[in-house]
């Protein structure tokens, strides 16, 4: 029997049937709006530390430009800016979660609002809780003015960093209509003040002789900072 006669006594279920191509799919929309508002960028949270990036042969810094100019050639008229997340060594969790909570994304924070306080009451040691403007020393609320505050608060944000008396003074008293706005010399006063009500963990201002101040991180310290946005821009 030939080729064509086998062809011609297939059952008629056997015969291929025509490929045809599915529609294209459309790409996701972005979800809609409420009414009365109108969409006028987006964010993107992008979760990598400084070691990840270099183990990938690149840095922050140019995965922010690159983002910029990819930005830039879809459309020209768009405005970009980036700020770089800060966190407490070794803060856990997934790089991207702990982003957005660093740069106050609304859903993140109503998370992470919803879990239980008494986290910060069963630990010891220190939690300077930026999100709520306080300082805990061992479970107890320290009574630090609200520029004490601000003081340690700038310290904590640029940990690891020393920071000399004029930068604190530029940046804490930058209101030249602001009173008792301190020199250099009596910046230590301050110092000094907020040491007396860290009592016993008065270290973590460490003084660095002819220069400034740090923050020191130690075992017994916890950061909060959810709601704080990088003081560190790109």
């Amino acid at each position: 029997m030939s080729l064509a006669q086998i062809h011609a006594t297939r059952p008629a279920h056997f015969n291929r049937p025509e490929l045809t191509l599915a529609p294209p799919v459309a790409a996701p929309r972005i979800r809609a709006v409420p009414t009365g508002t109108e969409a006028r960028g987006f964010v993107l949270y992008v979760g990598i530390d400084e070691a990840k990036a270099a183990a990938a042969g690149t840095s922050l810094n140019r995965i922010v430009e690159a983002l910029k100019a990819l930005a830039a050639g879809i459309a020209p008229s768009a405005e970009t800016y980036a700020a770089v997340a800060l966190a407490p060594e070794g803060a856990g969790g997934r790089d991207v979660d702990v982003v957005r909570l660093a740069l106050q994304d609304p859903s993140a924070l109503a998370a992470h609002r919803a879990e239980p306080e008494e986290l910060d009451r069963a630990r010891s040691g220190v939690v300077v809780d930026i999100s709520r403007k306080r300082v805990i020393l061992d479970n107890e609320t320290a009574a630090l003015t609200y520029k004490e505050f601000e003081l340690l608060q700038y310290l904590v944000l640029r940990e690891g960093r020393t920071i000399d008396r004029a930068e604190i003074i530029s940046a804490l008293w930058n209101s030249a209509d602001e009173e008792d706005t301190p020199n250099e010399r009596t910046i230590d006063v301050h110092v000094r003040r907020l040491r007396s009500k860290l009592g016993r963990y008065e270290d973590i201002v460490r003084t660095v002789r002819g220069v400034g101040y740090r923050f020191d991180r130690h075992a017994d310290v916890a950061i909060r900072q959810s709601t704080t946005p990088s003081p560190d821009l790109f």
